[in-house]
């Protein structure tokens, strides 16, 4: 599917995880101990199950336990849930238990987009890790990408459950302008491409049958494949890239997303209603630009889908409890000026040279998750410089980057260029309205 998030090879069987499921307690689905992943075979116990909610969880307690518990969000948002996605997340994070802290993740209820579901859900992996193993000196709460989003909104709505936060390469712009790149890439794609059914906004009809190959097919026709394009595809590809200024070594995934995941959010979460609107955005730095702006298909966000995608994902800033950042310079996914977009109360953020989304340097994500455990501990904020200096092995910070605005980047919609993009009250007035927001 198109959940871009690398996981590494799934050690933990569907199989496995239901012959483990023993009692019930607390109306989560309690599993038996069972072999640990790679690097963690010898050095911590691992569990599995699945809550009362239907999202499966993975537990990992290392045997030299530090007392602290990291809570993971993931990204995608993908299109499923099973049982092996938190057992690969675990995978992937090893360095965490490995250094002492105990792990917990869950998959979700369902796949598909859902940001107030996605953090009731980590909420829920928190209690489970209290239920079945008991409760930890410090809680910390990590979300990765999308995920980061997740995070961010659990750290909102579930104040009292975190004594921390991390977030990395973290999508904190929210939903109802995080997406603005890919809106624009949905439209600008379509006028040099035409080869995807419209409208735009709606990244697919309901009923399509069409698949990622076919997405991916549709791109290379249009633009070409490198050293074998023609002049037209060629010019297709620079107008593409100059307008919405993405970088060519992701496009396919930005359009992926631009196609599957706004079908996903119109037609299954908000019933065939637009949250999305292109109105007032000059577009520019195309061979025509008055060409395109009188040819490309101008549409308008319908208030109230665009007021529950936004209750369900924007972040009001309101989180008080310490929050720690890390976001790659040339992040080519989640822009690194999303940083900008955010707000918290207690506030550290970093940032690091690296070119990619995923996989950071290791020793990063361990000096950002030590660091917020002595923020928490003492009380005393760290510096980007202070935990640059504590990063061992590899590393790649640059302690004095200031990213720059988010409209610098994403074109803003009239309007858009204030932060936060929901305010407190705002989230209180829509919370009285019956059935607003994404269902889980």
């Amino acid at each position: 599917m198109i959940d871009v998030t690398k996981l590494l090879q799934r050690t933990v069987s569907g199989a496995l995880v239901a012959a483990a499921l023993v009692t019930t307690l607390g109306g989560a689905a309690i599993a038996a101990p069972h072999a640990c992943p790679e690097p963690l075979t010898d050095t911590a116990s691992c569990y599995s199950g699945q809550d009362a909610d239907g999202a499966y969880y993975t537990i990992a307690v290392p045997k030299r336990w530090n007392r602290s518990l990291v809570v993971y969000a993931h990204g995608g948002p993908g299109f499923t849930a099973t049982a092996e996605e938190p057992a690969a997340d675990l995978a992937e994070w090893a360095v965490l238990v490995e250094k002492g802290y105990a792990w917990v993740a869950s998959s979700y209820r369902r796949g598909g987009y859902g940001v107030r579901m996605a953090a009731a859900d980590t909420e829920n992996a928190r209690k489970t890790f209290v239920e079945t193993i008991g409760r930890p000196s410090r809680t910390y709460l990590h979300g990765q990408s999308w995920g980061g989003n997740v995070a961010a909104k659990a750290a909102e709505v579930y104040p009292r459950s975190w004594d921390g936060v991390l977030l990395t390469n973290g999508l904190l712009a929210g939903g109802s302008r995080g997406y603005d790149a890919r809106v624009d890439l949905r439209a600008v794609y379509q006028y040099y491409c035409r080869n995807l059914p419209g409208p735009a906004w709606q990244g697919l009809p309901k009923d399509s049958t069409l698949t990622p190959d076919d997405v991916q097919a549709g791109l290379e026709a249009c633009t070409g494949k490198a050293g074998k394009r023609t002049p037209a595809q060629q010019r297709n590809l620079d107008d593409i890239l100059a307008v919405t200024r993405l970088p060519e070594r992701t496009l396919d995934v930005h359009l992926q997303y631009a196609t599957f995941l706004f079908q996903d959010i119109v037609w299954k979460r908000l019933g065939g209603r637009n949250p999305f609107s292109n109105q007032g955005v000059r577009y520019t730095g195309s061979h025509d630009d008055r060409a395109l702006n009188a040819g490309i298909e101008r549409f308008a966000a319908d208030p109230t889908a665009r007021r529950d995608l936004s209750y369900d994902s924007d972040l009001t800033g309101q989180a008080r409890m310490p929050v720690l950042t890390l976001h790659a310079i040339g992040d080519p996914q989640v822009f690194v000026e999303n940083e900008s977009a955010y707000r918290a109360h207690r506030l550290v953020q970093t940032f690091t040279t690296e070119t990619e989304h995923g996989g950071l340097a290791t020793g990063e994500y361990v000096a950002s998750i030590d660091a917020l455990d002595a923020w928490v501990r003492t009380g005393r904020a760290p510096s980007p410089r202070s935990i640059a200096a504590s990063c061992t092995g590899t590393c790649f910070y640059d302690p004095g980057y200031d990213p720059a605005p988010f409209a610098t980047k994403v074109r803003p919609r009239p309007g858009g260029t204030t932060w936060p993009a929901m305010t407190a009250a705002q989230e209180h007035a829509w919370s009285r309205i019956d059935g607003v927001g994404i269902a889980p």
